[in-house]
């Protein structure tokens, strides 16, 4: 593996790019609190998987329990679930599901599920989100008890401008 999380491919700039999954580093890119317990938090874990190209594709693992915001990107999105088990809105999903979203909609909010849930994704294009619905993920933060927390540094493939909110 390379330095800074990229991941190694055949050869810079050229496809195919092959990359395993366990060569590439966890970094740990939202955590929030449940409860009034410090000691009591949920994440999310990025495996940037390939940068190059028209696309963006990472391995992601969200935490039991831990929630996300309703939003949208800045490109077409493709969320494929591979293990456990989330809720898009109302809608459960479980391994074998595929959510896509086209450039500009939102989806969500999101809640893991008791064992947490390993996800699979692709942006065809700029990666980053924009918040949604703001009134109504308050609203379910109050509800369940969950205070956000400081965004962990994270190193942003392809020396995007980290834009998290």
């Amino acid at each position: 593996m390379s330095e800074g999380n990229e991941a190694e491919t055949t050869a810079a700039g050229s496809s195919p790019r092959i990359v395993h999954v366990d060569d590439v580093d966890w970094q740990e890119v939202r955590r929030q609190q449940h409860g009034p317990d410090p000691a009591r938090t949920a994440s999310v874990y990025e495996r940037w998987l390939d940068i190059q190209g028209g696309f963006r594709s990472l391995y992601a693992r969200w935490d039991p329990g831990r929630m996300g915001q309703a939003h949208g990107h800045n490109s077409d999105h493709v969320v494929f679930v591979l293990e456990g088990s989330m809720t898009c809105g109302d809608v459960e999903c479980r391994p074998g599901t595929h959510i896509a979203l086209d450039h500009g909609d939102d989806f969500g909010p999101f809640v893991a599920g008791p064992d947490g849930v390993v996800l699979f994704e692709v942006m065809m294009g700029d990666p980053r989100s924009f918040p949604a619905r703001q009134d109504e993920w308050h609203a379910l933060l109050a509800e369940r008890d969950v205070r956000l927390l400081p965004n962990p540094p994270v190193v942003i493939p392809g020396g995007l401008e980290d834009t998290r909110n």
